[in-house]
């Protein structure tokens, strides 16, 4: 019986990621396949192949975010991207979510936004218990009139699912900044704890153990 249960938890461990890996990745090019839809019937990979191949979407996608990146990048094509931003924000109710979207958006992607470039320790969801949070910015305003501190703005996903979590204001002297990646961040609470980052520290004492004896 324990040899049998130790080969039923190996085949979990192979099976179970490579089934959730497959599903999110047959979601992610079914939903772009959806781009398809703007082709004329006459271009349609499905006709014009006569089957159908997945993933045709991504790659129209992905002309699609180029030639929009490319438009928008040159001087003429800021200016047109100005004048529609202008108009939707004029329009009720539209301008509200536009711009809401839109700010989180340049925060998140641009390259001079600060969102998920920190990862910190904080104690949450009470004193003594600690995780691993993200840096998204600074509360400013109305709200940073009410705190006397210096706080910023932290981000504490839930774990498995790292999309859903909560938005916090931390003391900025209560927050441990780590060395480690948003990537290695995220990996460790993805698993739950169990992918646990490099510790840096060592790698640079390997580095330089290594120079001094070539």
């Amino acid at each position: 019986m324990g040899a049998l249960r130790k080969w039923l938890i190996a085949g979990l461990l192979v099976i179970v990621p490579l089934v959730i890996t497959l599903g999110v990745l047959n979601w992610i090019i079914g939903t772009l396949d959806q781009t398809l839809a703007i082709l004329p019937g006459a271009w349609q990979p499905d006709r014009l192949l006569g089957v159908h191949i997945p993933g045709f979407g991504v790659v129209l996608t992905l002309l699609i975010l180029l030639l929009v990146g490319a438009v928008a990048s040159n001087f003429i094509g800021r200016k047109f991207v100005s004048w529609g931003d202008a108009l939707v924000r004029r329009i009720p109710v539209v301008r509200s979510i536009y711009s809401s979207v839109k700010q989180v958006s340049d925060t998140v992607f641009s390259d001079s936004g600060n969102a998920f470039r920190t990862a910190v320790l904080v104690q949450w969801p009470r004193e003594g218990v600690w995780t691993v949070a993200f840096v998204t910015g600074q509360p400013n305003g109305e709200v940073a009139a009410y705190l006397r501190d210096e706080y910023v703005s932290v981000f504490v996903p839930t774990t498995p699912n790292p999309t859903g979590g909560y938005f916090v204001l931390v003391r900025r002297s209560e927050c441990i900044e780590l060395d480690m990646s948003v990537d290695a961040a995220l990996k460790y609470i993805v698993s739950m704890g169990v992918v646990a980052p490099p510790d840096l520290v060592a790698i640079e004492e390997s580095k330089q153990t290594n120079l001094s004896h070539p």
